[in-house]
């Protein structure tokens, strides 16, 4: 399988996804919108993964590049038909992509956040075998406000009402970072507008044990991202055949 990855800064990757797509024989391309590098031909690719970044979908004065990156999203989803995976901002891009709306937060939500599964997504084959919700890693200021039409939450958490969505049986978006690994923390923490909010989410004191508290939880979230992969493997190779040229 060819993967193709829309990265918005160079430290925030597919992470342990990638240790999964080695061990499985895929090939993946990480195209790095945020310094210029250009959008290949989709058709060249099987998956789309898009990832989080400090920017906002809204900002199209100040990222242009989102521009031509939603426009590749939307046909992706909508006339390719072909299976995408959102992370927190491609989650977010997503919606705006089909016609959703994405705002500001009152809060931001970072560090560990537990969701809870709609009736929808306790159904959903992507979420099989987690119960009836997860403990998460968060990391965001914006949230999905208007849902796109035909999407639903499956998802959902008191901070944020739409956690994780699915558009059609093959795009999803998950708002919470899933990819995390043990480098995640130190590596964001370094970027000045993730250092923000997370000062402004937890305060000093807990903001300055963030990769002290998230630590233990890293096995279980690694375990958590396999079934999470192993599902969306059978999801990927159930919509093989439906692929539009």
């Amino acid at each position: 399988m060819r993967i193709l990855v829309f990265q918005h800064l160079d430290v925030e990757h597919p992470g342990i996804f990638r240790d999964f797509w080695q061990e499985d024989g895929h090939q993946w391309d990480a195209v790095e919108l945020d310094v210029g590098e250009a959008i290949p031909p989709l058709e060249d690719y099987d998956l789309l993964v898009v990832m989080g970044g400090p920017q906002d979908v809204w900002q199209e004065d100040i990222h242009p590049w989102f521009i031509p990156e939603k426009a590749a999203i939307r046909r992706w989803v909508m006339e390719l038909k072909r299976p995408y995976l959102g992370v927190c901002l491609g989650h977010q891009l997503l919606a705006e992509a089909l016609g959703g709306k994405v705002t500001p937060m009152q809060m931001p939500e970072v560090g560990l956040a537990d969701v809870a599964f709609t009736p929808e997504g306790k159904a959903d084959p992507l979420l099989a075998g987690l119960d009836e919700g997860m403990l998460t890693f968060q990391w965001h200021g914006a949230e999905i406000s208007t849902m796109p039409e035909g999407a639903v939450i499956l998802a959902e958490n008191p901070a944020c009402a739409t956690q994780a969505i699915r558009w059609g049986d093959h795009a999803y978006g998950l708002q919470y970072h899933v990819e995390i690994t043990p480098t995640t923390v130190p590596d964001w923490e370094s970027v000045p507008a993730y250092a923000e909010s997370l000062q402004v989410a937890l305060g000093p004191e807990k903001a300055a044990r963030l990769q002290e508290t998230v630590a233990p939880r890293l096995a279980d979230f690694g375990q958590a991202a396999r079934t999470l992969y192993d599902n969306f493997s059978r999801i990927l190779a159930a919509t093989a055949d439906r692929k539009v040229a």
